[in-house]
């Protein structure tokens, strides 16, 4: 796959065949997504690999749980759109993908919210090469509970970037169409 057809194929995918990704495979994605620039060269991310089912139900109920608390707090939140499925006991966040890969960092690290971006956009594009589909999912990233986030890996210190969703795809959407680029050029 050349590029030009990598990010063509790279589409956000929330329904997966009913298959396990091999770990040998999300493995070898990872270490592709450590090839992504940071600041500094710092490589502030870390990756939490979840794929058992019931842990990925449990930190669905959970983020679902959390952006309902912040509704309840502030009614004018951008998650008020979001409300209604957030009530829906069957609406998993991450929509029953085989696997769940967290991308994350120290919370006091300047630059964690780039760093962790770039990183999570390589292990998409390695994931795409090799027929996967993945979708970031930022409804996911509402985990407080301190014992699911031990669990998972996570300290008090950490913070989540990029709950990236992965599974073999049904079906992949045809792109939809993207706007013009506003574009300033300023030359000599």
């Amino acid at each position: 796959m050349n590029f030009q057809e990598l990010l063509k194929k790279r589409r956000s995918i929330r329904n997966f065949q009913k298959k396990e990704v091999p770990i040998e495979v999300i493995t070898d994605i990872i270490k592709e997504a450590c090839l992504a620039p940071s600041a500094r060269h710092s490589q502030p991310w870390r990756f939490s690999v979840i794929t058992h089912k019931d842990t990925i139900k449990r930190l669905s109920d959970e983020s679902k749980k959390n952006i309902l608390a912040g509704i309840a707090v502030n009614p004018d939140s951008p998650h008020k759109a979001y409300e209604a499925a957030m009530h829906n006991e069957r609406f998993n966040v991450f929509w029953n993908a085989p696997c769940l890969v967290f991308i994350y960092g120290p919370k006091k690290h300047d630059y964690l919210d780039c760093d962790c971006a770039l990183a999570a956009a390589y292990l998409m594009f390695a994931a795409t090469e090799r027929g996967l589909g993945t979708c970031w999912i930022g409804l996911g990233s509402h985990i407080e509970n301190p014992e699911l986030r031990k669990e998972i890996g996570l300290t008090e210190d950490d913070r989540i970037v990029a709950p990236i969703i992965i599974g073999y795809p049904k079906s992949i959407p045809e792109p939809r169409d993207r706007a013009e680029p506003e574009v300033v050029f300023i030359s000599s």
